[in-house]
């Protein structure tokens, strides 16, 4: 881990857990010490504390009462019901507001060239940054933050890593593009049934 020097301290400290759970630092079962963590990173308790309760809300960490906090272990069904939300809110998004095409094919183009790269990572990015676009033409506040509070990008990376479920392709993204660009009435449906494709089916237990 690299020292954290910049406030606000919780949510750095929040992405520095994230980032270490997509790239695998951290596993299903694996126990979270607050003190070692606020060493490592150069901080007190007290940010790391708050950091944790804000990824437990996410459903990414589980703590108890004398045991402390650990990694959950994630099932199918929790990565099909932020698909299902995620959908839910980004159809609502649709409703609300149309996005501007130039600034998707913009992000549509970046994907494109992470896929040319064969960048995962970079292609998780431009993929959450294309329906980032999305929720925020919506020009709804509450829902862009509830949107953001799924923590989407980290989730996509578990997917892939802890199911090896297939991510959102560049190609899969031109039908979003073109029925915005017509302004398809439909397009709200389009979107949704696309991010349920990705959702995994029905859960085969813990992990």
């Amino acid at each position: 881990m690299e020292p954290v020097l910049r406030s606000p301290l919780r949510d750095q400290i929040r992405q520095t857990v994230l980032d270490d759970l997509s790239n695998g630092r951290w596993k299903p079962g694996d126990r979270i010490v607050e003190r070692r963590m606020a060493a490592e990173l150069g901080v007190s308790q007290a940010p790391v504390r708050e950091a944790l309760r804000e990824l437990e809300a996410l459903r990414l960490i589980e703590s108890a009462p004398n045991k402390g906090a650990r990694v959950r272990r994630l099932t199918r069904s929790d990565l099909r019901e932020v698909y299902q939300v995620r959908a839910g809110l980004e159809e609502t998004a649709v409703r609300l507001g149309r996005p501007r095409v130039e600034a998707l094919r913009t992000h549509l183009g970046r994907l494109h060239e992470a896929a040319a790269a064969g960048a995962l990572h970079d292609q998780v990015r431009h993929g959450v940054a294309f329906h980032r676009e999305i929720v925020k033409a919506s020009g709804n506040d509450v829902l862009l933050s509830v949107w953001e509070s799924l923590g989407i990008e980290v989730w996509t990376h578990l997917s892939i890593r802890l199911f090896r479920m297939p991510h959102e392709s560049a190609a899969g993204h031109e039908p979003l593009v073109e029925a915005f660009e017509r302004d398809d009435p439909g397009v709200g449906v389009l979107l949704r049934e696309h991010l349920l494709g990705y959702a995994p089916g029905e859960p085969e237990g813990r992990i």
